[in-house]
């Protein structure tokens, strides 16, 4: 394969993730509307964010089958115009089976373009022959970025939620047809794994991946609460308008985006272990600032740290997990990426029952813990994993 096809395919791989963050934040930015258009409380809302991360879960583990089965290549192109679709059916009706079904729709459908473009993302990384793979979720990051500046735009000028959604669903159908024509075969990955005489073993796979799993769930469980609950928090704790609240959530998509910019260069640098335990400290330090003082200045300053302490752990883990020694990158990549994504899912409503029953600030604390938790385990990872 010439540097020239490389390139193109790692850009085709590089719009699947920028649709991806994209689309979501759009919807997301604008959660509070969302959440006056269905009159819901935070607890109904996180009975309907929970129903995004059953589908999510029913459909992690069935599209890594698939893709081991047809190919990564033939199943990212079709759920990720799947997601494009469910995006603007979140507001067609307010009847409490529909939302909760549409809302299903959209986890199945993001969570299974999730394992499928990671998937791709790997085998890009192996064809290149250095780490790159940080540059993957920079790019979902900036597409994160743009898409809650783009939600807060629409907001400023009081577009309806039907008109944005459905403007935005129908842009990621273009891009995304492109780049499914030039994606990175499956035969050529199960040729690279087949040199190598990987063989998996599920238990030993699961054994292995298990601590990377964990470091994945915390991280993503942080990261999926940033993008349901921070605009929230802005605007219900620290009591600021609809469009402030809105950039309060693109600024952690900023800080993201920074960090995965530059994370390659300092995984180099630093090493994977040394980095992602400076990347806990960071998300730590953030979360606990925001949600001491909750002022507007502090929530940026807060939110903005635990984006650059969020920001390259997971590439790390899924890079990690898609090329450890004795199992199939397949297998690897699935495992992490489920357990990780389950994370990002689940942690957003569990947080919304919290925040019912004891307040927002203490909805969060739970997850400032299992920062904590996650910095335990980093540390419990011997030096031999640093590779």
């Amino acid at each position: 394969m010439t540097n020239q096809n490389l390139l193109i395919k790692r850009i085709a791989v590089s719009t699947f993730f920028f649709v991806n963050g994209f689309l979501y934040a759009n919807w997301t930015a604008r959660l509070p509307e969302l959440q006056r258009f269905y009159e819901l409380n935070n607890a109904q809302l996180g009975t309907v964010l929970f129903c995004i991360a059953l589908g999510s879960m029913v459909s992690m583990p069935f599209a890594g089958w698939l893709a081991s089965r047809f190919g990564s290549d033939k199943i990212v192109k079709i759920v990720a115009i799947l997601f494009c679709i469910s995006i603007p059916t979140v507001v067609f009706s307010q009847n409490e089976w529909f939302i909760r079904l549409s809302f299903f729709f959209l986890g199945a459908a993001s969570g299974s373009m999730d394992v499928t473009m990671n998937g791709q993302a790997v085998l890009v990384e192996r064809l290149w022959g250095k780490i790159i793979f940080s540059s993957f979720h920079a790019i979902f990051s900036i597409g994160m970025a743009l898409g809650a500046a783009t939600g807060g735009l629409f907001s400023s000028f009081e577009a309806s939620l039907q008109t944005h959604l459905i403007i935005i669903g129908l842009l990621g159908i273009p891009p995304i047809l492109w780049a499914s024509t030039k994606l990175i075969r499956d035969h050529i990955h199960e040729a690279v794994a087949s040199s190598n005489n990987v063989k998996t073993d599920n238990f030993l796979a699961f054994k292995t991946i298990l601590p990377f799993g964990i470091i994945a769930f915390c991280c993503m469980t942080g990261e999926g609460a940033m993008v349901d609950w921070s605009a929230i928090f802005m605007n219900t704790v620290v009591r600021q308008s609809e469009a402030i609240s809105a950039w309060a959530f693109g600024i952690f998509g900023v800080s993201m985006t920074i960090g995965r910019i530059f994370g390659d260069y300092f995984t180099l640098k630093l090493g994977k272990r040394k980095l992602m335990l400076l990347d806990a400290f960071l998300a730590i330090l953030g979360l606990g600032i925001a949600l001491f003082f909750a002022s507007v200045w502090s929530t940026f300053l807060g939110f903005f740290l635990v984006g650059l302490g969020l920001s390259t752990i997971v590439p790390i883990i899924f890079s990690s997990a898609g090329n450890l020694k004795n199992i199939s990158p397949s297998a690897g990549i699935s495992m992490a990426t489920s357990i990780g994504y389950t994370g990002f899912f689940i942690g957003p409503p569990a947080i919304g029952f919290l925040a019912e029953t004891f307040g927002l600030r203490i909805g969060l604390v739970f997850v400032l813990g299992l920062f904590v938790l996650m910095t335990i385990v980093l540390m419990r990872i011997s030096e031999k994993e640093d590779a």
